[in-house]
C-alpha cells in the first residue's frame, strides 16, 4: 500500500530509490542494461503514488532523465525509449483517464457486508483491480462471493491474478464490460471517473445490486449508506435503482 504524501515527496523518494538501486546494482557487478531496468520499473511501478497522469509521468521518467543529463551511464540514445516504453506497457495510453494504481487499503471494506449484505455465491466485480488489493479487502468482506476483476493493463492483470488465485481476473476496459450480472460493483477510480461510472451503473445494474466507491462520492446520488474505513477513508455505498439527488 502507498502511503500519500504531500508532493513532490513522492517523486523525490522514488528518484532517490531508482538512484540507489541503480548505483548499488553497478557497484556488485551487473551490467548497465540491468541496472537501468531495475531502477525504471522502480519508477514505474511506485508512479501510481500520484493522481494526476502528468505527475506520474515525472515520477516514471524523473529518473531515465536525471541519468541522462548526469552522462552516469554510456548507452544509445535510443536505450532512454525504454522507461517509456515499460511504462506505457503498464499503463496504456487509453487507461491514463482512470486510476492507474490506487491499491485498496487493508481491511478497508471489511463493514462492507453489514450495509449490503449479499447472498453466497453472488457475482462481485471490483472494476480496474490493478494489483488485486481490492479483491482482497472484498473477499474479507464476502468470503462466500464469486470474485471477478477486470484490469486494462495486463501485466498488471497478469500480477492480480497471481496474487488473488481464488478470483477470475480478467484484462479488458471496465467502461465496456457488461455490469447487470454482478451483485456489487466496487470502483476505486478518480473523481474525474464517477459521473462516467453512474452513468453506467444506471445503465446496468440491476435492481437490489451495489456500486460501491472507495473515498470518491458519486455527488449527484443519493447513498444507501455511508462507511468509514479504518484508515479513515470514506466508503460510499449506492443501492440499484441508483436515486438521484434533487436539486
Amino acid at each position: 500500500m502507498l502511503v500519500r504524501l504531500r508532493w513532490p515527496l513522492p517523486a523525490l523518494l522514488t528518484w532517490g530509490a531508482a538512484w540507489a538501486l541503480f548505483l548499488t546494482l553497478q557497484q556488485v557487478g551487473a551490467s548497465v542494461w540491468i541496472a537501468l531496468a531495475g531502477a525504471a520499473a522502480i519508477g514505474v511501478a511506485l508512479s501510481g503514488w500520484a493522481s494526476s497522469w502528468w505527475r506520474r509521468a515525472i515520477i516514471a521518467l524523473g529518473f531515465p532523465v536525471s541519468l541522462a543529463l548526469s552522462g552516469a551511464a554510456h548507452v544509445p540514445p535510443w536505450a532512454w525509449l525504454f522507461p517509456l516504453a515499460l511504462l506505457l506497457l503498464i499503463y496504456p495510453l487509453n487507461a491514463w483517464r482512470d486510476a492507474p494504481l490506487f491499491p485498496t487499503p487493508q481491511h478497508a471494506l471489511r463493514e462492507l457486508a453489514g450495509s449490503a449484505p449479499l447472498p453466497a455465491g453472488a457475482w462481485v466485480l471490483d472494476a480496474g483491480c490493478g494489483l488485486g488489493d481490492g479483491l482482497k479487502a472484498l473477499r474479507e468482506a464476502y468470503p462466500a462471493a464469486q470474485l471477478h476483476g477486470l484490469e486494462w493493463s495486463w501485466p498488471l492483470r497478469a500480477l492480480c491474478a497471481l496474487r488473488c488465485p481464488w478470483a477470475r481476473v480478467r484484462q479488458g476496459d471496465i467502461w465496456c464490460a457488461d455490469w447487470a450480472p454482478y451483485a456489487l460493483v466496487y470502483l476505486f477510480q478518480r473523481p474525474e471517473s464517477m459521473g462516467r461510472a453512474v452513468a453506467k451503473a444506471r445503465a446496468q445494474l440491476q435492481p437490489g445490486s451495489w456500486l460501491v466507491s472507495l473515498e470518491f462520492e458519486a455527488a449527484e446520488l443519493v447513498a444507501q449508506a455511508v462507511l468509514s474505513a479504518p484508515d479513515g477513508r470514506t466508503v460510499w455505498l449506492y443501492r440499484a435503482p441508483l436515486l438521484v439527488r434533487q436539486h
